[in-house]
């Protein structure tokens, strides 16, 4: 049963997930812009994190990415992942007070980074691109916007520099925004051993019900099938052999 369920719990979202497509229908062009990947990290903790490029151009390629770190939210390590084809430009700017990384002051932090295409390895249309790169100690903040230039190989830029409104509506050229989320407190953790083994016994207890059913039902056939295998043998001896005369 459990089984059972578990398939029509992933059966009933996905046709959720269908039907939600069919009715709202595929983003337009205002959503494909720069975000960045996941949208959620940890305070105080490090985040592999990736800004993700789409190419909004019919004709032309996305040919540089600029990435602004906010000055009120500065990170002491930031390095970038190798992307083929593309070549990164780290800017840093001092920081006062020091930013604190593994118990050494750092003064400085990265400010800027620009990724540039080489050759041919521009984004193309109807294609996107992705930037990784690993942060942290993340700071002590709600978010971290990063306003961002897309230069295309034609020469116009989109600015993704729009920070997030009150109202909570999308502006029309937003910047990637990492929400930070508080550490969980040292005293919590995830649910205890005992409520795991509770719910993992549950669970074998379902399976070990299902088993069972399946043992008897099995028993229950294989002894039918000999009943009528006796019973043919009986028949038969009982045709075979001499009635006795009186």
């Amino acid at each position: 049963m459990t089984r059972l369920r578990r398939t029509a719990t992933a059966a009933t979202a996905l046709a959720f997930t269908a039907v939600a497509t069919a009715v709202l229908g595929f983003a337009g062009p205002a959503s494909a812009h720069v975000t960045v990947n996941p949208k959620e990290a940890t305070q105080g903790g490090y985040a592999r994190v990736a800004f993700r490029v789409p190419n909004e151009s019919d004709s032309a390629s996305t040919t540089k990415l600029e990435v602004v770190l906010p000055e009120n939210a500065p990170v002491g390590s930031v390095s970038t992942m190798p992307v083929p084809g593309w070549t990164v430009a780290v800017e840093k700017r001092k920081v006062d007070p020091p930013i604190e990384v593994h118990g050494s002051p750092i003064t400085e932090a990265v400010s800027k980074l620009t990724w540039t295409a080489t050759g041919d390895a521009g984004v193309k249309p109807g294609q996107f691109q992705e930037f990784p790169v690993s942060m942290g100690p993340l700071p002590q903040v709600d978010s971290m916007i990063f306003k961002t230039l897309q230069t295309y190989s034609d020469g116009n830029v989109s600015r993704w520099i729009d920070e997030p409104t009150a109202g909570g509506e999308e502006p029309e050229h937003p910047a990637p925004v990492l929400t930070l989320t508080a550490a969980a407190p040292s005293g919590s953790a995830a649910p205890s051993a005992p409520a795991a083994a509770a719910a993992a016994t549950t669970d074998d207890d379902d399976d070990e019900g299902e088993g069972v059913a399946v043992g008897l039902g099995v028993a229950g056939l294989v002894a039918g099938l000999a009943g009528l295998v006796l019973g043919g043998l009986a028949f038969v001896r009982t045709r075979r052999e001499p009635v006795a005369k009186s």
